[in-house]
């Protein structure tokens, strides 16, 4: 059982988790969310899980520690995806989209964004980040508050992991997505400046508590092997050298091989 960041999704449900079942014989059960509510819900109970992929380590290190429950003991992150802005090309925004300013454009009148949960979702935080380095880097003080309106606004949220769908149903004009997601739905994207676009950092770990320790075992090695790396890059992920942190001795002996022999 498998909790990861509904940014994933297109990879675990359609790549990553049937190549694993052919590989292992394992059975592969996945569920995507926003990683903070997937956090909460590890906290609460509410889900009881082998692996944990996470878009943010922060995610992880509040599931760290005697305080917060001792659910994760140590994450390794191994892959990286930049926020871009995706659209619908059939949206009647799509000719200034391609020919303005992307800001002036977000903020034109009429036009339906989407965008997910700060409190909920790293990729929610990441947008409020990008649009306050935008403002500086564009010299356009209030560009934010134009686009996303005021703080606490929830007109633009929704869960991640429908928005891809909404864009492509034409319910949205454009959104905020990583790269892994434009490229595993073919959605036309704007790339963003690289000194303003924030990055999604993956990571993943076995919880303390996992039911199914050995399987879980298995889908780390594979997601960190060469096929599952082959297939990270497929989706449009950055690959990292595994970067393991926490208490390295928690980590099996068959993990811990494989990122050692990466460096």
């Amino acid at each position: 059982n498998v909790l990861y960041a509904g940014s994933l999704v297109n990879l675990m449900e359609r790549s990553a988790g049937p190549a694993f079942e052919q590989k292992t014989g394992d059975r592969f059960q996945g569920y995507a969310g926003g990683s903070n509510k997937l956090a909460n819900e590890i906290k609460g109970k509410l889900r009881r899980v082998d692996v944990f992929i996470s878009a943010d380590p922060k995610v992880d290190d509040q599931l760290m520690g005697q305080a917060n429950g001792d659910w994760v003991h140590w994450y390794i992150a191994f892959a990286e995806s930049p926020l871009l802005i995706g659209y619908n090309p059939s949206s009647k925004f799509v000719d200034d989209l391609k020919n303005k300013p992307w800001y002036e454009v977000l903020a034109e009148p009429g036009l339906k964004l989407g965008r997910t949960d700060p409190r909920l979702d790293p990729k929610g935080a990441l947008i409020i980040e990008l649009l306050k380095r935008a403002e500086i880097f564009y010299s356009k003080p209030g560009l934010s508050q134009q686009i996303i309106g005021p703080p606490g606004d929830q007109a633009q949220i929704l869960p991640e992991e429908t928005l891809v769908g909404r864009l492509q149903s034409g319910q949205l004009d454009a959104g905020f997505f990583y790269s892994t997601e434009t490229s595993a739905a073919k959605i036309p994207a704007i790339k963003l400046p690289d000194e303003i676009a924030p990055k999604a950092r993956y990571t993943l770990t076995i919880l303390r508590d996992a039911p199914n320790p050995d399987g879980a075992e298995r889908l780390v090695t594979f997601l960190l092997g060469s096929q599952g790396r082959d297939l990270l890059q497929q989706h449009g992920l950055e690959l990292l050298k595994p970067n393991l942190s926490g208490n390295v001795q928690a980590v099996p002996a068959a993990i811990r091989l494989l990122v050692d022999a990466a460096q």
